[in-house]
């Protein structure tokens, strides 16, 4: 399931004690010398923890990177990027019946017209030794009944810094899917009051085995305004989506300037 009970206490547990701690220290004036000792020994061993965590933490996301860098890309690649859910771990790591325009983490985001709500967006880990990224999204889909179910990304700011319409914007995906089903993917780059398009359709899935495909988006295609860019994301869109599961294993962006004949 998304939200699974012991998970759950455990992350209750260390709300609680953050909270604990955060009125310690506000109220530190007043603790006796015998337990002020106690309580700096304690926080003293909560420090080399957390040290210890963030350090090893920092090291598995700059081998992701590195992963990253290692990447074969087309010449003149002048940037490339992969969502944060798919590098470290989030909170909440799943959602359950999700309201529309609900947010799993900072980079990704819902969007159905199911009444039941009868889907489920976690992150999950990546089994295979050939995956480069540490982490991955899974969507489970029950008795769906809406017209519509993308997962909307958001591309950083970094994305827009000197794009121009000779660029081609290049996804690659790793999906695996539980049964058939067309996946597409549609770039959305908003300057000034309009918003431009691009989509592009998966090819079809073996089902339960991994999929590794590219698409391009040649922005050349768009009318965009190079001088107004404010903002682009990308949304991968489910049809027909009933009584499925699909994860993606990788996904990550780049762009390179379109070769000029």
């Amino acid at each position: 399931m998304a939200v699974r009970p012991r998970r759950w206490l455990e992350r209750r547990t260390r709300e609680r004690a953050l909270g604990q701690w955060t009125r310690l220290s506000e109220n530190v004036e007043t603790l006796g010398p015998a337990r002020l000792r106690n309580l700096r020994e304690e926080a003293l061993g909560l420090r080399a923890s957390l040290d210890r965590f963030l350090i090893r933490a920092d090291r598995r996301a700059a081998l992701s990177q590195a992963a990253l860098d290692a990447l074969h890309l087309p010449g003149g690649t002048d940037w490339r990027w992969r969502p944060g859910f798919m590098a470290a771990k989030i909170s909440p790591r799943g959602v359950a019946r999700p309201e529309t325009g609900t947010r799993l983490g900072d980079g990704a985001a819902v969007w159905h017209d199911c009444a039941e709500r009868a889907l489920i967006l976690e992150q999950v880990s990546n089994p295979g030794a050939t995956d480069l990224s540490p982490f991955g999204l899974r969507l489970e889909v029950f008795g769906f009944s809406g017209s519509f179910l993308s997962i909307a990304i958001d591309l950083p700011a970094e994305a827009l810094a000197g794009l121009t319409r000779s660029h081609v914007l290049r996804l690659e995906a790793g999906i695996v899917a539980e049964r058939p089903i067309n996946v597409y993917a549609r770039l959305n780059i908003g300057h000034g009051p309009n918003t431009d398009e691009l989509i592009q359709q998966f090819h079809s899935f073996e089902p339960g085995l991994r999929s590794q495909q590219v698409i391009e988006f040649d922005l050349a295609y768009t009318q965009m305004n190079e001088r107004r860019l404010e903002k682009i994301w990308l949304d991968l869109i489910f049809e027909s989506p009933r009584m499925s599961a699909v994860e993606l294993r990788e996904l990550f962006l780049s762009r390179h300037l379109r070769a000029e004949y």
